[in-house]
């Protein structure tokens, strides 16, 4: 009896594992809504997602404990939407104490007329306008500055976003306590320093941070450095020095 190649088999087993894998997604009411732009866009991050595709018509929590993780997850997210976005999506904005600066969007590739903001004075009215814009279809994806989240309005929250396949980003900027919410995933951003790749002059190169994925749904929580470069999510490679260059340095 012929043997099958070792690499045959391997794949064999691998097509089987995967196909039952989308089989326990589907029991488990995974629905998978594809955006091959966005996956692609996505780097080394697409593979922690369950099938390799990033959750659409789901609330994502961004947590931020300083004012320099917020401006970082500002700069990730900007990247995100981009990708999301194309060339015709819409994006609405809610924040109680906004930290965007909109012409900041134009260095991610971003038209701040394709956003639309809205300024409210309290929380629970950001919350209040919040459920309301998640359950416009219209709408490519909804931003949420919101510190403070109880499990009752992110389960509503994610309801909404299931009903209506819009995609929802809860910024939590420095929360009185991070707690536990049905968002599907939550992530930490923070910066890393920016360097440029001709001669290593700091601070004026690619956006570049530690992005950890703490949780997702489904997928292989995770994290990465990660750099935005050409429009899209790039790993940041670690220079390798030799032991002479090391020694050159030293002297």
């Amino acid at each position: 009896m012929q043997r099958q190649p070792a690499t045959k088999v391997s794949q064999q087993k691998a097509d089987i594992f995967a196909g039952l894998q989308a089989d326990i997604l589907r029991l488990q009411g995974f629905k998978t809504v594809q955006n091959t732009v966005l996956d692609s866009g996505l780097g080394p991050l697409k593979y922690a997602f369950p099938n390799a595709t990033f959750p659409l018509g789901a609330m994502h929590e961004f947590v931020s404990a300083k004012p320099e993780e917020t401006a970082a997850t500002l700069g990730f997210l900007s990247g995100l939407l981009n990708i999301l976005m194309g060339s015709n999506g819409a994006v609405l904005w809610i924040s109680p104490s906004r930290m965007l600066f909109p012409p900041a969007l134009k260095s991610f590739g971003l038209n701040p007329d394709r956003f639309i903001f809205i300024d409210v004075q309290k929380e629970k009215d950001a919350l209040w306008v919040l459920d309301e814009a998640l359950k416009c279809s219209a709408l490519t994806a909804v931003v949420g500055e919101l510190p403070n989240m109880s499990f009752t309005h992110s389960r509503r929250l994610q309801l909404a976003v299931e009903e209506s396949q819009v995609t929802g980003f809860l910024l939590r900027n420095q929360p009185r306590a991070i707690g536990t919410t049905a968002c599907i995933s939550r992530w930490y951003i923070s910066p890393l320093p920016s360097t440029n790749e001709d001669d290593n002059l700091p601070g004026i190169g690619f956006p570049k941070w530690h992005v950890h994925l703490q949780r997702i749904r489904n997928g292989k929580p995770g994290a990465w450095d990660i750099q935005w470069k050409d429009g899209r999510f790039a790993p940041v490679y670690q220079p390798v020095f030799t032991i002479q260059q090391t020694q050159q340095q030293a002297g």
